[in-house]
């Protein structure tokens, strides 16, 4: 019988999991600490042909990205970067207790020299996608303090999670909360603080 309009070909099928099995394969040994992260040492983890990982991946930095976006989708669907202000409010539940989902390879990711490359291949979409996000919101501000606001606000949608798991035991859930809250003042103040530097104080309510 002819399948589903939806169903897809057996042989893509197999292609899907062969590429996942590559990736899996090298994410698992950079989360071990492994030394060697050649496409010899993921033929080797998954049993394929040293040939098969060339095909799908041709280079390291084919793997890496890959691997990257891999991670996402492991984290759940919603861990990606914002498309606006709102977006960045919205995911940090999802994006936090994703992480929570996946903790060692997000822990590698933050603690480990293999992680941290990792994490710099996505660096110039990283910053082009967070600046495109949260133009308007500070799209009065000086040019280089239009820079560390943005900043400050990307290291508030990802990055706090390792420190205050660790250091306070925080889940997921309590972290975006927190986040959240420090989030949401930061763009308060923005829509108050117009083109003032962002090393300047707001003036007192009685004087507005």
């Amino acid at each position: 019988m002819p399948g589903t309009p939806d169903a897809i070909p057996l042989r893509d099928q197999k292609k899907q999991q062969a590429r996942e099995q590559i990736l899996d394969a090298f994410i698992g040994l950079m989360t071990e600490g492994a030394a060697d992260l050649s496409h010899d040492a993921v033929a080797e983890r998954t049993g394929l042909g040293r040939r098969t990982v060339y095909r799908y991946f041709p280079d390291r930095g084919s793997l890496m990205d890959a691997a990257l976006l891999r991670v996402r989708e492991l984290a759940g669907v919603r861990v990606d970067y914002p498309t606006s202000a709102e977006e960045l409010l919205e995911t940090l539940e999802p994006i936090y207790t994703g992480f929570d989902a996946i903790a060692p390879i997000i822990t590698m990711l933050r603690t480990t020299p293999q992680g941290r490359q990792l994490r710099l291949a996505q660096n110039r979409q990283r910053v082009r996608s967070y600046t495109a996000a949260l133009a308007d919101a500070v799209g009065e501000l000086p040019p280089e303090d239009r820079k560390l606001a943005i900043a400050m606000l990307q290291v508030l949608h990802t990055t706090p999670w390792l420190e205050m798991r660790d250091h306070w035991g925080l889940s997921g859930q309590q972290i975006a909360r927190a986040t959240g809250w420090a989030a949401r003042t930061l763009l308060i103040d923005l829509k108050r603080r117009g083109s003032l530097p962002l090393d300047r104080d707001l003036p007192s309510p009685a004087n507005d």
